[in-house]
């Protein structure tokens, strides 16, 4: 097994946490998956226990297909030791493993709240390792999330570079999208400064929340999907369609978000 990549991180998780991120990958990354010989998925960095790899198991076995496999890599030992008992294998085990992947060639890679906890520097070469890895095809899903799952953002790439930025929230404890800038993917978080496309984007949907303020009597729900209309309408790059918008997310092109700097 190659020897792991990275640094240990604070290892913070909850129950639910990620289930946003799960629900996009199983829509969005679904087709991969179950197109596959090997439908391989790996939770990178699952943390101080194994309870969202747990999750994502089951959400992916339920929406997907039955027979997805997932491996939960931690660097630390310690994690991987705790984390056996949760093992199921082939659907389910736990791995010590880093950037490098533990040699595994998987589908999909979930690496969620982990580059956030690294400087911006790391990003690149993260990215790099983890794309390099991938099965043919496969896609990478880094981003990160606040404590309990409210508030989430992540990047999807694959082995020519990140493709979208996705932005997800509880629509009904939403104030304002301008929160969202809060838990933006560490390549991004920095970036959020006047004249950076990401500060524009975020901008111009909290603008678009604003003037939809009238939609609010009918809900957040459609408040949201008003403020998304608006920012497609004023030409961003909006990949997904209202069924998605309507579950407080909102997917734009990755080179309309990119760092200019």
């Amino acid at each position: 097994m190659p020897r792991p990549v990275g640094a240990i991180t604070r290892g913070t998780t909850n129950p639910n946490r990620l289930r946003r991120v799960d629900n996009w990958i199983a829509a969005h990354c679904g087709d991969l998956l179950r197109d596959a010989p090997d439908p391989l998925v790996i939770d990178l960095g699952f943390g101080a226990t194994p309870v969202t790899t747990v999750e994502l198991r089951a959400r992916l076995a339920t929406a997907v297909r039955p027979d997805v496999r997932v491996v939960g890599l931690e660097i630390d030992p310690a994690r991987v030791a705790a984390a056996a008992p949760a093992a199921d294998p082939p659907g389910l085990d736990f791995l010590r493993g880093g950037f490098e992947l533990a040699g595994l060639r998987p589908v999909v890679v979930r690496a969620l709240n982990v580059l956030r906890q690294y400087d911006e520097a790391a990003v690149g070469p993260a990215w790099r390792a983890m794309t390099a890895a991938l099965a043919p095809d496969g896609v990478l899903v880094e981003g990160t999330c606040d404590e309990l799952g409210r508030l989430a953002s992540w990047v999807l790439l694959d082995g020519a570079g990140p493709r979208s930025l996705t932005l997800a929230a509880k629509l009904s404890t939403l104030d304002t999208p301008a929160t969202l800038a809060e838990r933006l993917p560490k390549a991004l978080i920095h970036h959020n400064v006047p004249g950076e496309p990401v500060h524009e984007f975020v901008g111009a949907l909290s603008g678009g929340w604003r003037d939809a303020a009238p939609y609010a009597t009918f809900g957040p729900r459609q408040r949201w999907v008003r403020a998304v209309s608006a920012v497609r309408e004023a030409g961003w790059p909006v990949l997904d369609r209202p069924a998605r918008w309507r579950l407080g997310e909102v997917t734009v092109a990755w080179p309309a978000v990119a760092p200019a700097t």
